[in-house]
């Protein structure tokens, strides 16, 4: 789709309406909510910044969590225009609501370069259901729409898609942000026409959140590496134990289809040759849904393909990890989307720290290309001290997945297209 993108628009003097991806992570310290990672946030700045130097009115507009339209303090966008403000290296005005006489009035008093928050859209349930009328009072402010959330685009919300409707319908210009516009050339333009070999890792816990990917992947890829609590179903599918492990028992059908797919295909479709197993013991500790936390006990390498009846795999094992890396050193692309196992946990996060390893050493001395399908993925190789080292890190983990499918983006879809200047006839 070739869409209109920030290069496209005149912007100089307008009120452009900006919707981010801000939902970043809150961590109560001290009575006051604190931002324990900001890469959402500097992911957004050369947007910004082309607005501010083109001398526009930049009105942001971001969700964050899910206060299912209700004011929640703890989700309360304040501490990221404290944030943004450091970053930008100048103040980012805020306002605690993102529709209404307060945000009219706040945006009528902008000079041109100023920077404008609104408050948490989701605080009104209207966003989620896309209504015509929040719509309406969200474009209110707006002469030009830029959308630079790719990590909402795959939601039809107020914010993604009724208020580019609104602007377009008025004539205003719609266009993608500098990251958005990023994140389509490598999702798609860059793994469409994929340097080969085209290596794809694929982790995470459940077979049904990736299969259709991995159906749409098998049509591209020359070598598929499975780990995550997602192999166990591949591996009952093979018929092997998997004792206590994370398995999706009527997905197995599924797992058999994409393994005899990929052998009709030849695409090599790599397992798990080992992993790190543990006892799951219940605690008196309870989770957020009241649930008791279960705790990990007696950690241990398990060489064998099955399971015992009383451990679960919580991680890949030293030869997965040397056979995995071995085939990432041989590629010349590379997609990974999801953890090779709990990384949160450090006993069982050798795995995902290696096999982030290996991708950024083959794209650093190699020159491999290398995409890291948002989510949790993103967030292990930060952990890891290397997402420096890798080519593009993408900001969304749903919208990520979805477009990877083969699916239309509400978000993008909305935006207006380029119109041909004569030139190609």
């Amino acid at each position: 789709m070739a869409k209109l993108t920030l290069k496209d628009l005149k912007a100089h003097g307008k009120r452009v309406f900006v919707r981010v991806d801000y939902n970043v992570p809150l961590e109560e310290k001290g009575g006051v909510m604190v931002i324990t990672d900001d890469t959402r946030i500097r992911a957004t700045l050369p947007t910004l910044e082309h607005l501010i130097k083109d001398g526009a009115k930049v009105i942001l507009a971001a969700h964050l969590g899910r206060p299912k339209g209700k004011r929640e303090p703890s989700m309360s966008l304040a501490p990221v225009s404290d944030r943004l403000g450091e970053l930008l290296g100048k103040k980012v005005g805020f306002v605690d609501d993102c529709i209404g006489e307060k945000v009219e009035k706040a945006v009528a008093a902008m000079q041109q370069g100023d920077v404008l928050l609104l408050e948490n859209v989701r605080y009104y349930a209207e966003e989620e259901a896309n209504n015509a009328v929040f719509a309406e009072k969200l474009a209110k402010v707006a002469e030009l729409y830029v959308n630079d959330a790719f990590g909402a685009a795959h939601r039809a919300h107020a914010s993604t898609e009724g208020i580019a409707k609104v602007v377009s319908s008025r004539g205003g210009q719609c266009a993608a942000g500098f990251l958005m516009e990023r994140e389509l050339k490598f999702l798609g333009e860059e793994l469409d026409n994929a340097v080969r070999p085209f290596v794809v890792i694929l982790g995470g816990a459940k077979v049904s959140d990736k299969i259709t990917v991995i159906d749409r992947l098998l049509e591209r890829a020359d070598t598929i590496l499975i780990g995550g609590a997602m192999a166990y179903t591949f591996r009952l599918a093979q018929g092997y134990k998997v004792g206590k492990s994370l398995v999706e028992p009527d997905k197995v059908d599924i797992a058999k289809e994409a393994l005899n797919k990929a052998a009709a295909k030849g695409v090599k479709f790599l397992l798990p040759v080992d992993d790190i197993v543990a006892t799951p013991v219940k605690s008196e500790k309870l989770d957020k849904k009241g649930k008791p936390v279960i705790e990990w006990r007696n950690p241990a390498e398990n060489a064998s393909m099955d399971c015992a009846d009383d451990v679960a795999g919580l991680d890949v094992g030293p030869k997965t990890i040397k056979l995995f890396s071995d085939e990432v050193a041989k590629a010349k692309t590379i997609l990974w989307n999801g953890p090779m196992g709990l990384f949160e946990d450090s006993r069982f996060a050798q795995g995902t720290f290696g096999v982030a390893k290996a991708v950024a050493e083959v794209t650093e001395k190699n020159g491999a290309k290398s995409i890291i399908g948002g989510g949790d993925s993103v967030k292990a190789i930060n952990q890891s001290g290397l997402g420096s080292k890798v080519t593009f890190m993408s900001t969304g983990g749903g919208a990520s997945l979805e477009f990877l499918e083969g699916k239309v983006l509400p978000g993008v879809a909305a935006l207006s297209e380029k119109t041909c200047c004569g030139c190609c006839k």
